[in-house]
């Protein structure tokens, strides 16, 4: 839900807030991978403020960041458990960053799908380390307060983070040629080329479908070149007919949004290296897929 804030005679309380909200739901995101999540957690960290002693409060927007972290891990560690039941692959909720690329950050770090996605392997407290110092650059001695840990703590934290993250991940290309490892890939698929997949799948692909049970989504990843080529050009003469494509923005990179005449179905992000597309992800939970679309039409109709 989104935050309820009487903007109508703010107070300097109310405009602290405000200006803050785009970092606080930045790193809500982030840490939770949930649109919708990360909303209710600004919302708790407005009730926060509007009951805190402001007086006593040095930097608002510190202190801001540092209820929204903590809660955010609160959410993470029981939406953990939330997750271990949910029906297939969960793949966090795409978000439109047209209108802020960064989503409140210094810089776009951790918001693509695929490093999202990755993410999730991360226990809250390391996320949230991550997050704090690689998007949003916060100092170690700071972060370590926000978490109530030490600074050699949270530099461990940080620092086994980047190394998990970058075992599971080769260097992406640039968006121009993403973009076009993405045209050549969709092509495909809609032609069930099974040579043209081949090529441009790497030999390690995986493809996750995020469908929360819905009918006909693949419950379990599809991995390894031969595998996912071959059942992507199965599963093209009853997907595709009647499909049409649209490119969007999708959490600061290319996506393509698949229509089914004016309903949307699908929405795929793929992650990328020198050697190919390394991870199909594909995102056909209406749930997830409606708000997206929802904030599409905003734009368009601003």
């Amino acid at each position: 839900m989104a935050t309820v804030v009487d903007t109508d005679s703010p107070d300097d309380g109310t405009k602290a807030f405000i200006a803050a909200r785009p970092q606080l739901f930045g790193i809500a995101y982030r840490v939770l991978g949930s649109t919708a999540e990360a909303e209710d957690v600004v919302q708790e960290a407005w009730l926060r403020w509007q009951h805190a002693d402001r007086d006593a409060v040095r930097e608002p927007s510190a202190f801001l960041a540092t209820v929204t972290a903590r809660l955010a891990i609160n959410v993470a560690q029981s939406a953990r458990v939330r997750r271990e039941s949910y029906i297939g692959p969960w793949i966090p909720e795409p978000v439109d960053t047209r209108a802020d690329p960064q989503l409140g950050a210094e810089r776009a770090e951790a918001l693509d799908l695929a490093l999202l996605f990755l993410l999730e392997k991360l226990n809250p407290v390391e996320r949230a380390a991550y997050v704090l110092r690689e998007a949003f650059d916060y100092p170690y001695q700071q972060i370590a307060e926000m978490l109530e840990t030490s600074e050699a703590n949270t530099r461990q934290l940080v620092s086994r983070a980047r190394k998990r993250l970058s075992s599971d991940r080769r260097q992406p290309v640039g968006p121009d040629a993403h973009r076009r490892l993405m045209e050549v890939f969709l092509a495909a698929a809609q032609g069930g080329d099974l040579a043209v997949l081949e090529d441009v799948l790497t030999e390690d692909v995986v493809s996750y479908t995020d469908g929360g049970g819905i009918r006909g989504a693949s419950r379990i990843p599809v991995v390894g070149r031969p595998h996912v080529s071959k059942y992507l050009a199965a599963f093209a003469p009853r997907f595709w007919p009647g499909k049409s494509v649209r490119w969007v923005e999708a959490n600061g990179g290319p996506a393509a949004l698949v229509l089914d005449g004016a309903q949307a179905v699908a929405l795929l992000t793929v992650e990328t290296s020198e050697h190919g597309i390394e991870r199909l992800l594909w995102i056909m939970n209406p749930q997830k897929l409606a708000p997206y679309v929802a904030s599409l039409a905003a734009s368009s109709d601003d």
